[in-house]
């Protein structure tokens, strides 16, 4: 409305996120390029606003605790303050070493994303995210991929952490950065040499403008007596008075103005951090435990359920795998009894051909038996055959014999008979011749006749019939039969390590990849301290 102060508008953006620990926060705008917060006890509009519509104001931190998880009671605070701090980083409004960026990333991951599961959250998962600060990423020759592998590295290990704590540690982590908390303000001493002043939650600190992690000089907030300006002169006054008043100039009043801002606010925050809290915050934190407690309680109710949850899975898993395995063996099972009924088939079926086979070898025995007794019996024939043949042809070569003998006999007969025949007839020439001589008167005539016998010669003929058999056995060959059974093995596998371990590990493992032209003033600064082993709060403490 019209009519509000700045408290107004501040309470209401409080109440509606919940916001109790207003004393860190503040309303922020900008006017001719200078920073300003918004006053509590004035009118909005009376402030140098810019005139555009619609008036922008950021809600943020104007005050930062010294110990994040003492200070911080509400979740919503501890939220804010992580949203801030993170973007400020990313930003590289402060100054964070690579091995750091990456742990803190692991955090902010664990913050948004819950408990790692590698089916869930696989690679490239984080490709759309912005977790290191452009810096970083520009000083080593790593690709994103190797990046987000070495924040899931640490993201993996962080598991059963909550939101809250993640983003606790992170600021536990992150508050001990040493430009965490400090606005940075440019000034000129007496001498005209250009410096820089710091303003955080411990004290003032003074700054080379190029060195903005080491302060040349500190005044912590308990040992300042007074603090005051005019016009654009600032004036320092320590408690001990045998030290020097420091003074400086700002550029501008409004600068010294919000200077004032800040160092009022940081001091009373210092001052009251070592009283006894107020009942409200005594309330509060008394709030936050219980409710922490009753968080605590179901976050280990929950982490019993999932662990009983995952055992049962884990015992589903294990019964639906036997099961599986005692389908499978079922199977194998009923397999072997399908290929044992179809070789039992098998076996039947040959022990049936066998059978026959044998049969018929027995019969083909049996024949063979009889063809052989026929051979005998027909060699036997043959054997007489052959001897009745030899004796008829010794008969027929005697009857042959004789026949020549006879026909030898006969021809000698005829002969015989021939030369009677010539001298018969010599005997009738010369008995006619003496007739004729003796007798004229009667003449006597006498014939003879000669017959002529012819002996047939019949000779036995013999035919030799040879008979033949001929016997052919062939023997069936029959297909082996075997069965196959394969069984399976199963193997199982089991990690974790400190915080400055891992961060000296990553720190050691990717400078190998760092390009050194490319490291920053603040780099080169920062690698110095940590050589000599100077911390933030160690320097301080020197420099006050």
């Amino acid at each position: 409305q019209v009519k509000w102060k700045g408290k107004d508008l501040f309470d209401l953006v409080c109440r509606t996120l919940g916001l109790r620990e207003t004393w860190f926060f503040g309303l922020q705008y900008t006017i001719k390029d200078t920073v300003a917060w918004l006053k509590m006890d004035k009118k909005v509009l009376d402030h140098d606003v810019p005139t555009e519509e619609p008036k922008t104001f950021h809600f943020l931190a104007k005050f930062y605790p010294e110990n994040a998880e003492e200070e911080l009671v509400q979740e919503i605070t501890q939220h804010l303050f992580f949203l801030q701090v993170k973007k400020q980083i990313l930003d590289e409004k402060i100054f964070c070493p690579p091995e750091a960026s990456v742990l803190l990333a692991s955090y902010a991951v664990q913050a948004k994303y819950g408990d790692y599961d590698p089916n869930v959250h696989k690679r490239g998962f984080l490709a759309q995210e912005e977790l290191l600060p452009k810096r970083v990423i520009n000083l080593y020759q790593m690709t994103p991929e190797m990046w987000e592998e070495r924040i899931t590295a640490w993201y993996a290990e962080h598991r059963g952490r909550a939101r809250d704590e993640a983003e606790m540690e992170y600021l536990k982590i992150a508050q001990d950065l040493e430009m965490y908390g400090v606005n940075y303000f440019a000034i000129r001493n007496k001498k005209g040499t250009e410096l820089l002043l710091g303003v955080d939650a411990l004290g003032l600190h003074i700054y080379d403008p190029d060195n903005r992690l080491t302060p040349k000089i500190s005044f912590p907030w308990n040992e300042i007596r007074n603090i005051s300006y005019s016009d654009k002169e600032f004036t320092i006054k320590p408690l001990d008075k045998k030290i020097d008043v420091f003074k400086f100039n700002s550029s501008k009043l409004r600068v010294n103005k919000l200077i004032l801002q800040l160092c009022i606010g940081n001091h009373d925050l210092f001052m009251r951090r070592r009283k006894a809290d107020s009942l409200e915050v005594q309330q509060m934190k008394a709030q936050a435990r219980e409710e922490k407690a009753r968080k605590q309680m179901e976050r280990q109710c929950l982490a019993r359920e999932k662990q009983m949850r995952e055992e049962a899975e884990r015992t589903r898993d294990e019964l639906e795998r036997r099961l599986m395995q005692l389908k499978e063996e079922a199977t194998m099972a009923n397999e072997a009894l399908m290929r044992s009924e179809e070789t039992a088939d098998l076996l039947a079926e040959k022990a049936q051909i066998t059978e026959e086979e044998a049969k018929l070898l027995a019969q083909k025995a049996a024949e063979a038996e009889q063809e052989m007794q026929r051979i005998k019996a027909t060699a036997i024939r043959t054997e007489e055959e052959k001897r009745l043949m030899e004796q008829k042809v010794l008969e027929a070569e005697m009857l042959a014999l004789k026949m020549a003998e006879e026909s030898e006999r006969r021809a000698k007969e005829a002969d015989q008979l021939k030369q009677d025949l010539q001298e018969a007839r010599e005997s009738e020439r010369r008995a006619k011749q003496k007739l004729l001589e003796i007798t004229s008167k009667s003449s006597y005539t006498q014939s003879m006749n000669s017959s002529t016998t012819a002996l047939p010669t019949d000779l036995p003929s013999f035919n030799l019939i040879s008979e033949s058999l001929s016997f052919d056995f062939k023997d069936t060959d029959m297909k082996r039969l075997s069965m196959e059974i394969e069984k399976e093995k199963v193997e199982y596998m089991e990690k974790s390590k400190h915080l400055q371990e891992q961060l000296n590990e990553l720190k050691t493992e990717i400078e190998a990849l760092k390009l050194k032209e490319r490291e920053t003033a603040l780099d080169i600064l920062h690698n110095e301290n940590s050589s000599r082993g100077n911390s933030k709060h160690n320097t301080i403490k020197k420099v006050s």
